[in-house]
């Protein structure tokens, strides 16, 4: 099969498609699902540059696409994550992330695999698939000890998605806090899949504020700059450590990546205490959900006020924070969700509001594990 190139240019993109739905509709409204509305969801100047790279003010993550354990991934899903992927696209969002650690068992990697399947069997327009960035992480595995070694993980992805060049090569985790002997040869190793071609900008994931100053000063002394920086971004995790990351990159041309902007799905609006997700999702909001009332009420009132949903409003937050949020998605209902996000801008009061209600909650997001300082 013919190998494709899916890379970001620095050229401008083709002119955003209508947004088809807004979900501020309420469920029985009786304008249908593909109805436009009049002007895009965004216009191409608003593009963020991301390196030599342009995409979209918002990605799509694809964790879900794969793991089972949490989120109960089944092969029966792929035709509505396929329609989920052409929806976004056909919408102008042109920014994927995803990872070769992402699902679960013997589905290791089907994320990067679905995504090249998706792409390739495209319906629209050539151009929109042309524009496609693909962000992916390599994982930081205890096996992997070499430079050599993660530029293969590197070509491994390439070959699951079928084509011939990353967006984004990011490494998905530093071993600064339990093998900091490793870290070198991995940054060698984004170093070296850089000046192969491999990967078109190079990025990191789940780097505080120490390590991301070391890395940035590694790279540019190697020639090599680092374009983004990924960490869990969002009402439920403003702390220092991600106030301290979003000032540095500021200072030093990163773009911050924010992932998980709905805390898991804790901002949608969806749970209480009483109706739990399945799975170890429900332990965790078990702990954090009798908390989060003076936020879930600021997200609500500002919800009714504006016309919006509960996702949208801490989407956007997000968004005027700085940060290219990426939240996950797996249906066609949620992708016109998060699509609802794009568009408008909260106030100055409203972000206020929303972060004072941050502050009033007692429940925090639980950080990623591997979260460095």
């Amino acid at each position: 099969m013919a190998v494709l190139m899916v890379v970001g240019t620095s050229s401008a993109p083709p002119f955003p498609l209508p947004v088809t739905c807004t979900t501020s509709l309420p469920k029985n409204s009786l304008i249908p699902p593909s109805s436009p509305l009049k002007l895009p969801l965004f216009w191409p100047w608003q593009k963020l540059k991301v390196g030599p790279l342009s995409v979209s003010p918002m990605g799509f993550g694809t964790w879900a696409w794969g793991n089972q354990l949490l989120w109960g991934y089944d092969e029966s899903m792929d035709a509505e994550l396929q329609k989920t992927f052409n929806l976004a696209v056909q919408n102008g969002i042109n920014l994927f992330d995803t990872a070769d650690s992402y699902g679960t068992g013997k589905l290791n990697g089907q994320s990067e695999k679905l995504l090249g399947k998706f792409i390739r069997e495209f319906p629209g327009r050539q151009e929109a698939r042309d524009n496609i960035v693909i962000a992916s992480k390599f994982a930081a595995y205890p096996w992997r000890l070499t430079p050599g070694q993660f530029v293969n993980a590197c070509k491994s992805s390439l070959d699951r998605m079928q084509i011939e060049q990353i967006g984004i090569g990011q490494l998905h985790w530093s071993t600064a806090n339990y093998a900091p002997l490793q870290e070198r040869a991995l940054w060698d190793g984004l170093v070296a899949m850089y000046e192969k071609g491999l990967v078109r900008a190079v990025g990191v994931s789940n780097y505080g504020p120490k390590q991301l100053l070391k890395i940035h000063d590694y790279l540019t002394a190697r020639g090599v700059p680092l374009c983004s920086a990924q960490v869990q971004f969002s009402l439920l995790s403003m702390g220092k450590d991600q106030t301290e990351v979003k000032d540095i990159s500021d200072s030093l041309g990163i773009r911050l990546i924010s992932y998980s902007p709905l805390g898991l799905g804790m901002l949608t609006g969806k749970y209480s205490s009483s109706n739990l997700p399945p799975g170890p999702r429900g332990l965790l909001f078990r702990q954090i959900l009798p908390g989060l009332d003076p936020l879930l009420n600021a997200l609500k009132e500002i919800s009714q006020r504006r016309k919006k949903s509960i996702p949208q409003v801490a989407i956007n937050w997000c968004i005027c924070k700085g940060t290219l949020p990426i939240p996950g998605v797996k249906s066609v209902n949620q992708a016109r969700e998060n699509l609802g996000a794009l568009g408008w801008k909260l106030t100055s009061d409203e972000l206020l509001q929303l972060e004072d209600g941050a502050n009033r909650s007692s429940g925090r997001m639980i950080q990623n594990v591997f979260q460095t300082s």
